[in-house]
């Protein structure tokens, strides 16, 4: 007797696509094959749709503590399961960061009521300020690590300061020393290390050119910002990480040069993996006379060449990882020029209806969105086998999908708290249509059901 069965449809792994059904008991993959006559309480009738594992983001800021005007668990994990995704992976920057177990176990209290979806939680890489926290915060359960290279922080409060102003009340980004010293330190915890890969000194005599002459358009931004400035930073992650014996992930990659470092480095045989995200490769400067400041996010999106790379490497391999970078602003927030207002917009229920349109046109197979949405996150994170896989004894996640539902993008129809994201009236077609997690379903038709059932995860072993 299983409590659901998912039957008749076509199941998707990054290795093949055949046709079954799949039992479950007790929130775990029981059977997979030819379960007819079996009795079950729930038959979920999935003839003519595709069942992926349930899709993994490995990168959200649900702004939750300290920012909750912007954004709040509640809010990003429902917008997470009506956009499919059974699974997120939330990054430390809330307020205050989670830098030590202390944190990280307050963080589980407030948010754990109010997780529609699955969650793990980063630990943050602050250098010598919470070195000696390290190891508690792998004790306590965090998936793997994030460091914001460059970022200064609020003294008061440790919240992130982005482009610090000289002379301000801030906690100095930790250097290559202390960076080195954290990465030998988790590579010690068995744990990998996600970094934010921008070169600050770079960034800031750059922006201050661009200021003083009075640039005030997308141009001059890019100009601030250039593809050199991620390969650097790339490239210095990654000689760290190998000297220090730890995986490094590098996030949101938008460039052809720094995916040409990450290739080199990985046919080097460093462990290294990078992931970019779906605005990268939907959106080049051309839309900005169109989107206008609502598409400003860090690293900046580029011209048409880089996102042309990007492509070639998530079908390639050279890119491991798609993730959404969910990072809202209020309306209020976005409102201004574009070196005054805050760079980040909603993305998380977006993105799986954007990377199928992209199955759809022929972009990218669905088995290797399986591998770039569920396995390679699971893998990198130390959840393989409970999550990101359909195979008995794994957590019953599935996200369902048609790949002949069309859908407009409208901000009305966001659960997010905040609106804001530069997909405004996009039309595509390959949709999400129902999302299970560990057995019970959390969304169908773009709706969530089922009300807080997420759960904290915690890497294997």
């Amino acid at each position: 007797m299983f409590d659901l069965i998912l039957r008749g449809g076509r199941i998707v792994t990054p290795r093949e696509t055949y046709r079954g059904d799949i039992g479950v008991v007790d929130g775990k993959i029981a059977a997979i094959g030819t379960l007819e006559g079996a009795e079950a309480g729930r038959v979920y009738e999935a003839t003519g749709r595709f069942v992926l594992p349930g899709l993994i983001d490995e990168h959200v800021h649900s702004r939750d503590p300290g920012l909750t005007h912007k954004e709040d668990f509640a809010h990003s994990t429902r917008a997470a399961a009506a956009g499919g995704i059974t699974t997120i992976l939330e990054m430390p920057n809330c307020v205050p960061p989670v830098r030590d177990a202390d944190h990280f176990h307050r963080r589980v209290e407030e948010i754990a009521p109010k997780a529609h979806v699955d969650y793990g939680l980063y630990g943050i890489v602050l250098g010598d300020e919470n070195l000696k926290a390290l190891s508690g915060l792998a004790e306590a359960g965090v998936i793997g690590f994030k460091l914001f290279w460059g970022y200064a922080l609020n003294r008061k409060n440790l919240a992130l300061v982005y482009d610090a102003a000289e002379g301000s009340d801030i906690v100095p980004p930790p250097d290559e020393g202390q960076i080195f010293e954290a990465f030998r330190v988790i590579g010690g915890l068995g744990r990998a290390v996600a970094v934010h890969a921008e070169n600050r000194e770079l960034i800031a005599r750059l922006t201050r050119k661009e200021r003083a002459a009075g640039g005030a358009d997308y141009a001059a931004f890019l100009r601030s910002r250039p593809a050199v400035n991620e390969r650097l930073t790339t490239e210095a992650a990654m000689a760290l990480g190998q000297a220090a014996g730890v995986h490094v992930h590098i996030l949101h990659m938008t460039s052809a040069d720094g995916v040409e470092a990450l290739a080199e480095a990985r046919r080097r045989g460093w462990s290294v993996t990078g992931e970019t995200c779906p605005h990268y490769l939907t959106l080049t400067d051309e839309d900005w006379e169109r989107v206008g400041v609502r598409m400003k996010i860090l690293p900046p999106i580029r011209r048409r060449h880089h996102q042309d790379r990007l492509w070639e490497a998530l079908r390639s391999g050279e890119l491991q990882a798609v993730g959404s970078d969910h990072s809202p602003h209020t309306e209020e927030e976005k409102n201004g020029d574009i070196w005054s207002v805050p760079a980040g917009f909603s993305g998380v229920q977006t993105m799986v209806p954007i990377m199928l349109d992209a199955v759809v046109r022929g972009q990218l197979s669905l088995n290797r969105l399986v591998e770039l949405m569920a396995e390679n996150p699971a893998r990198i994170w130390g959840l393989y086998g409970v999550k990101g896989v359909i195979r008995p004894g794994a957590d019953a996640d599935f996200t369902v999908v048609d790949l002949d539902r069309t859908w407009v993008v409208r901000g009305e129809d966001l659960y997010s708290k905040s609106r804001v994201q530069p997909y405004e009236g996009r039309t595509g077609r390959g949709a999400p249509v129902a999302a299970f997690v560990r057995g019970i379903q959390v969304m169908e038709d773009g709706r969530p059901m089922a009300g807080p059932v997420g759960r904290l995860v915690k890497p294997k072993g």
